[in-house]
Formats: C-alpha cells, structure tokens, sequence
C-alpha cells in the first residue's frame, strides 16, 4: 500500500501536468477542471499516504552500494508533504483567474502541476541521496515558470535561478559524498548517521565540509551570499512567485538543511564547532540584511521577496542552534510563514493584474477599490509582524526562546539578531497596509474612484482561507506544536 501511494503522489502530477500541452484543451474552464482535479486527487492520495505512515523505508532502485532511492515519510516529511498538499489546491485556484491575464496557460500549468509531484518527492526522500535528486529536478521543473514571460527581466531572472541553483547544487554534492563515504548507509534518522568508527580522525574535515554543504542547500532558502536569485524571480507571475516564496523551493532549501544538520551529520558532531558558529552568523547577518533591504525597496513584490529571504534565515537560525527547541521553532517557522506569505503575494498579485500598479506608493486609498484583498493583506501584514493574537507571534516566540535557552554569546546574537528583524518586519509589512488605509487615492489613479476592484472569487477564497487560517494558528497552534515538539525531541 505504501509504495504505491508513494509512487502515485509523484507520478500522478508529473505524468498528468506532461500531458496538458497534448490534450489541446477547448476551454479554459476544461482545462481548470481537469488540474485541479489532478491537484484535488493528488492532496487526497497525499493526506492518505500521511494518515497510513508505517515509518519504514521503501527503496525503489539502488544504485550502488549505500546509494538507494528510497522514501520514508516521518514527522518532519509529513509536515511537509501536509503543507503542500494543503496549499497546492488553493494555489491552482488562485492561478486560473490570475492567468487569464497571462499568456500560453498550457504550458504554466503543465510545469504548475508538475512541481507538485517533485517537492512531494523531497519530502518522503528516505535518504540525502534520494533527497538532492528530486531537489535539483524541483530546479528544472520550475526554471520554466520562472521564464514563463518570455521578456528580457524573465530570461535574465532565469539565468540568475539557474546559476545560483547549479552552484549551490555543486557545493551540496561535496557534502553528499562526504556522508556517503562517512555514513553507515542508514535512512535519515534523528542524530545523524555517520559511522562513528568512520569518521575518527576526520571530524574537523566534515565539520568544514557541513559548512559547504549547508550554504549549497541553503541557496534555495536563499542565504548570504546565495540571496540574490530571490527577488529576482519576482518578475515572474504572481502563482510562481507564491508557489517559489511560500510553498515548493525556498521551503525544500530549509527541509535539506534540517536533514543534513539533524538527520545525516548529527548535532554532537556539529555543536560548538567554527562551523556551527559561522553556519550561524551567516543566518543572523542573512536576516538583518534582507529586512534592511525589504524596508528600503518601494516595489511591492520585491519588498515581499526580501522580506522572504530576511524569514527564511529566521528558520535557518533555529535550525543552527542545533538543539530540539532550535528545531521546532524552524519547523514552526516554516508553516506560520507559509500561510503568511503565500496571501501577501496572492494580494500583490490580485492589485497588479486588476490595477497594474506595482510600487507601495501606488496603492494609496486602495482599501475602497479592492477592500476584501486590502483588508487580507493588512491582517496578513499584522501577522508576519509578529503580533499576537496572529500565527507569526506564534513561531517566532518559540524561535526567540530557543535563541535564550542556548545561552552563551551565541544565543544572544541570535536573539538580538530575531528582535532587530522583527521590528523591522513591522515596518516593511504595515508600511504597504498604512498607504492603503490612511493615504488618499494617487492623483494619476482618479479614474479608479467609486470603483470596485476585488478580484473573482477564485482568487478571494483562497484569501479567505489564508486568513482564517492564521488566526486558527495564532489561537489555537498548541496540537500542532506539541507534535513538532515530538519531531524534535529524540526519543
């Protein structure tokens, strides 16, 4: 049962998003019809594959010795393979009314649905091997979307994603090896799975080597200096820039830096080490600098991609503290941020298509033009700022207590670092919602008076349930968290 599940939630999307470009769809309504049930069916099969989860390793091929793919879906590979299959729906129905404003559909959700099949994957990767396989292909499967414009600032963003990605791919594969010299050939388990008898004599190579690795996983959660592809790829349509910020490829750069700090190197090997130390500074200078950067850019996208690099080392800077209370509030992080961030670019996307107005200072007195999408953004703003009752108080107070219970100059860089940003983060993100409410209409944007510019209500339920969620997660977080605790907590 499990391997076929498995290879169905893969599969399904990879050979059905293929097909679309073949099927010659007569409608857009056909060819809506038909994704999102591909993307319903998928979720299903997921939620299934989640609930049945018998905790042993499924190997479909072995390569060579200690080289398998193989898949596993334990707590840290359910939560995220729940996140996707949650979101992912919601994101097809955003993207059919925001790509009547786009052109060639059939090939965006071709490599749409595809991408689904890919990040499931990283997430019920049983081994690193079988993990930095589907990571580089979710690279491919997504550079196409990124240059889905087919314009100079798309082609150029492409180029950059690729070049990043390929790099930080190159440093990733060092650490690869490493542990597959080092390893006992064991699946991901929690303390890692170096060979203790191995690795006499060569800790501090590894230790250098982790380093390595960590900043080539960590490009796609977009640390210094591997950042800059991220605001970049904002030209790219809205459902793309969503789906890279919030859901598939910034959040898989974050999973592969958990499974090689906790589930292949081991934090005894790691903590109190220069590595650790710098792997750490890099995360808390990454999130200084990207907030710094988001409150000085004017563009509203980009201010949200600079504001997802600054949240994305948040989660790296738990998971550096290299203890079980770092990690849970990482793995916290990594969900409260998703649910916050994929509705402030749904937001940004609707204004743009149905004003086009793309700067913060265009949106003034755009709360009586498009009231339901202003009033999404200004309380999704509220929560990415942290303030309580909302979910984004939730994750980064378990973050900030993890930085004090590590102690030592280290944990009080790390909670300085976490504070400076979260005022920060309220700046960047109230900012756009002050312009909204308290600043009256531009003079140029007169003709938009007394006019209702919402969008339809595929793009607004999606809203709607972005909301409603980051309430429920604000209140009422404990079972969830209490589970994450259990992730992190060796038994």
């Amino acid at each position: 049962m499990q391997p076929l599940l498995i290879c169905s939630v893969i599969l399904l999307p990879l050979l059905a998003g293929a097909a679309i470009p073949l099927f010659r769809f007569r409608s857009d309504r056909a060819r809506s019809i038909y994704v999102e049930a591909v993307v319903l069916i998928n979720s299903v099969l997921t939620a299934l594959l989640i609930l049945n989860a018998d905790g042993k390793v499924h190997t479909l091929y072995t390569l060579m010795d200690r080289l398998d793919i193989a898949f596993r879906l334990d707590g840290p590979g359910c939560l995220f393979a729940g996140l996707v299959a949650f979101l992912w729906p919601l994101a097809t129905l955003y993207a059919f009314e925001y790509m009547e404003y786009e052109s060639r559909p059939d090939a965006f959700f071709a490599f749409y649905t595809m991408s689904m099949g890919i990040t499931i994957a990283i997430a019920a990767a049983a081994n690193l091997a079988t993990l930095y396989m589907f990571y580089e292909c979710l690279t491919l499967v997504t550079l196409p979307l990124v240059s889905h414009k087919k314009d100079d600032a798309s082609i150029k963003a492409a180029e950059t994603y690729v070049t990043f990605s390929i790099t930080g791919a190159a440093m990733a594969f060092v650490g690869l090896i490493f542990l597959l010299n080092y390893g006992t050939g064991a699946p991901f388990t929690l303390g890692g799975t170096l060979n203790p008898e191995r690795i006499q004599g060569s800790e501090d190579v590894l230790r250098w080597v982790f380093l390595l690795a960590f900043v080539g996983f960590g490009t796609k959660a977009a640390i210094f200096p591997m950042y800059s592809w991220l605001p970049k790829v904002s030209v790219a349509p809205t459902p793309v820039t969503a789906l890279l910020h919030a859901v598939a490829v910034v959040n898989a750069g974050t999973f592969a830096v958990l499974r090689l700090i906790y589930y292949s190197y081991g934090t005894e090997l790691l903590r109190g080490s220069l590595p650790q130390t710098l792997a750490l500074l890099l995360a808390c200078f990454t999130l200084l600098l990207a907030a710094v950067k988001a409150v000085r850019e004017p563009h509203l996208k980009r201010r949200l991609a600079y504001s997802t690099v600054s949240n994305l080392s948040y989660m790296l800077t738990g998971l550096c503290l290299m203890t079980p209370s770092g990690m849970t509030g990482g793995l916290a992080h990594l969900i409260m941020h998703s649910v916050i961030k994929i509705c402030l670019f749904w937001c940004a996307g609707a204004i743009l298509v149905r004003t086009r107005c793309a700067y913060v200072q265009d949106l003034r007195g755009f709360h009586r033009q498009m009231p339901a999408t202003t009033a999404a953004f200004a309380i999704g703003a509220v929560a990415l700022s942290g303030i309580p009752p909302l979910c984004g108080f939730t994750s980064k107070w378990i973050l900030l207590s993890a930085a004090r219970e590590t102690g030592g100059w280290l944990g009080i860089i790390a909670m300085t670092a976490l504070i400076i940003a979260s005022l920060m983060s309220a700046v960047y993100a109230l900012t756009p919602a002050f312009v909204m409410y308290f600043r009256p209409l531009n003079s140029g944007l007169r003709a938009l008076e007394g006019r209702r510019l919402d969008p339809g209500w595929r793009m607004k339920f999606p809203l709607f349930v972005m909301v409603i969620l980051m309430l429920v997660l604000g209140v009422a977080a404990s079972p969830l968290l209490g589970w994450i605790r259990g992730i992190a907590t060796p038994v």
